[in-house]
């Protein structure tokens, strides 16, 4: 009864905030199913995350803000008639206020960036690179720019587990100079989900579903696996140590490694 009252309440912390959206549209949800499911091969992975981020991306795009700009649309010659013989017609269209920023995680952050581009081309793309160490995230990879050129920057991630590596990259883009910062994921942990609202509740939040559960190790459940690891195919032999993958010196064998070897 303790864990359902829990959970209820943990529920309505997410429900009634404004700044946290969770998709309830049938078709994401299916499309969030295919993606969980071990079978899905990285081709069908990255089809499936294309189409869940543009769709979650529509969402979290919906606060944006237009201005009204001057059209000269072209007018059919069949229609030229109805308007006293002019071949083009002048109306009033809207355009982007905000200057947009993506910002994936690396790696698994690089398969939501082309379906976000779909929906806004003019936006500028920063790459940030982090790896966990003992949990904790470690940044390897900045290529924001020395001055921030953004009005708002949407961060791309597929899961939040712990929220750490979200919260660091948030604190990144904020000390950045970033007025506004969006976060934007497939599935997100109730508790990760909760924690960035508590320490950053300026900070909107988009996501497909949410998960309940989270491991002491920082799993979520069910969640989706390694969303690098099924995006790119790329599995390691044992348990990868990823500051070793960093470093070529302490890097352990791949498949194609150990393939090499014994074809000699």
């Amino acid at each position: 009864t303790d864990k359902a009252m829990t959970i209820t309440a943990a529920d309505d912390i997410i429900m009634n905030n404004l700044n946290i959206h969770v998709s309830k549209h049938p078709v994401l949800s299916h499309k969030i199913s295919m993606m969980r499911s071990s079978a899905t091969t990285p081709a069908a992975f990255r089809s499936i995350l294309r189409e869940l981020t543009f769709h979650i991306g529509y969402e979290s795009t919906a606060n944006l803000t237009t201005k009204p700009i001057k059209l000269s649309v072209p007018v059919p010659n069949k229609a030229s008639a109805c308007t006293s013989g002019l071949d083009h017609f002048e109306c009033v269209g809207h355009t982007l206020v905000e200057k947009v920023a993506f910002v994936p995680v690396l790696r698994s952050g690089l398969g939501m960036c082309d379906a976000m581009l779909e929906l806004v081309p003019t936006a500028a793309v920063h790459h940030i690179g982090m790896y966990r160490r003992e949990m904790m995230p470690v940044q390897y990879y900045n290529r924001l720019p020395k001055k921030c050129d953004a009005d708002i920057a949407y961060i791309l991630d597929p899961i939040i587990a712990t929220a750490a590596t979200t919260l660091s990259v948030i604190g990144i883009l904020k000390k950045w100079g970033v007025s506004s910062i969006h976060v934007v994921s497939v599935i997100g942990s109730e508790d990760g989900i909760q924690k960035i609202a508590k320490l950053h509740p300026d900070v909107q939040i988009t996501v497909g579903t949410v998960d309940k559960e989270l491991t002491k190790e920082g799993v979520v459940l069910p969640g989706l696996g390694d969303a690098g690891d099924r995006l790119f195919g790329t599995p390691l032999i044992e348990d990868a140590d990823e500051e070793a993958l960093l470093h070529h010196t302490k890097r352990k064998r791949s498949l194609s490694e150990l393939g090499s070897e014994t074809s000699h």
